[in-house]
């Protein structure tokens, strides 16, 4: 069986076995739950509690209206939920006492989801922004998913932080969209061109344009070249570019051509390099945010990362986009401030995060000298123990 599946299962199992329970699960919201029933479920039982039904403050055993209350309440929300299920979720609960533990599964596992959902709206707003020549999508929603971050790291109890992963994602360079990648090459191929020309209009671009914005490789390479002989007060031209190509061991690995470098200058007319610089920085924003959403999702469709990393792995794969973003801004003079994250809500108290992050710990080893002792207290009856992640 799927372990989030029982996890929730088992929370709700907890709850309809034990009222009280609830009591431990304030900072656990219904959205939380995967399943559309389990959501239902879960927000009945919380309204009932709300509105004081009695099986909150009676001793055991539960009245059975607890079950059938929840269902009745449930079923104004969802469809398909029979009388038979509440069974089912009360039997997949190993211990009632655990449900902070099962709880904080379930929130781990929403976390999970959250993070592939923005990662993925992120990625669309990039692709359309690619399509249209725009930025303005991708940016957003790059903020969208930097407030998400913030605010679930607040709720799983840890400090927000970009942090690189041991092992990167892998995720395959975004090529532009085919109906633009004909005018990608072209605004790069003419500002190159100009470039080569009037090597003063570099003054308009330096700052703020760099290699890794081009999406030819071949125009990485020879801007980058330009650039070196600039740095070095160097002379411009199509000569003096060959050599630094050649010197660069561009021309030995086939990236660049003689034939390449002169068709590239020939014919040139006039054009503003600041205006071709900024098509190109379009572009790349959208691709690198595009790459960025790629790594976040590759991220959380990780099962085996904690959620504290992956939050902070998350906000470091966000980082290149940041940079770019900078740059952009830069060149349309309007240097940005840094995103915000988004407004906390209000959290839950300390101690029930404390409880939502409980992790079993093993009992102590008795020493061979000491004698045995009585059982040792369950592990989820324990204060709760913080790790890492």
């Amino acid at each position: 069986m799927n372990p989030l599946l029982s996890a929730e299962q088992a929370v709700l199992g907890s709850v309809l076995l034990d009222p009280g329970q609830l009591a431990h699960l304030d900072w656990l919201a219904p959205d939380h739950f995967y399943r559309p029933a389990h959501q239902a479920l879960f927000a009945a039982l919380r309204k009932l509690r709300t509105e004081g039904h009695p099986a909150v403050a009676a001793k055991e055993p539960v009245p059975l209206s607890w079950v059938t209350d929840a269902v009745d309440e449930a079923s104004h929300h969802v469809r398909g939920l029979t009388a038979v299920y509440p069974h089912t979720l009360i039997s997949a609960c190993p211990r009632p006492e655990h449900a902070p533990v099962y709880g904080r599964m379930v929130l781990e596992g929403a976390i999970h989801r959250s993070v592939t959902e923005h990662a993925i709206r992120l990625h669309q707003a990039a692709h359309a922004d690619a399509l249209q020549g725009e930025v303005e999508g991708a940016l957003h929603h790059a903020d969208v998913l930097a407030g998400v971050l913030g605010d679930l790291a607040r709720r799983w109890g840890s400090e927000p932080r970009p942090v690189v992963p041991a092992t990167p994602p892998s995720t395959a360079p975004v090529a532009p969209p085919p109906v633009r990648a004909d005018q990608v090459a072209e605004d790069e191929q003419f500002l190159l061109a100009v470039l080569v020309e009037r090597p003063k209009a570099l003054d308009e671009v330096v700052d703020w344009l760099r290699p890794g914005d081009f999406a030819d490789p071949a125009h990485s390479q020879l801007y980058r070249c330009l650039g070196a002989l600039n740095h070095r007060g160097e002379p411009i031209d199509r000569i003096t570019v060959l050599w630094e190509a050649q010197r660069r061991g561009l021309l030995a690995d086939g990236t660049l051509t003689a034939e390449r470098l002169t068709a590239l200058c020939d014919g040139v007319g006039p054009g503003s390099a600041s205006w071709l610089g900024e098509q190109i920085m379009r572009f790349s924003v959208a691709r690198t945010a595009a790459t960025s959403a790629r790594a976040i999702r590759a991220l959380a469709e990780n099962e085996t990362l904690a959620p504290g990393r992956l939050i902070n792995h998350a906000l470091h794969a966000l980082g290149p986009l940041d940079e770019v973003r900078a740059r952009w801004q830069t060149a349309n003079g309007h240097p940005a401030p840094p995103p915000t994250l988004a407004p906390a809500t209000e959290g839950p108290p300390t101690a029930r995060v404390h409880a939502a992050l409980a992790r079993s710990t093993p009992p102590p080893a008795a020493r061979p000298s000491e004698c045995p002792g009585p059982a040792s207290t369950p592990s989820a009856a324990r204060p709760p123990s913080r790790t890492h992640g």
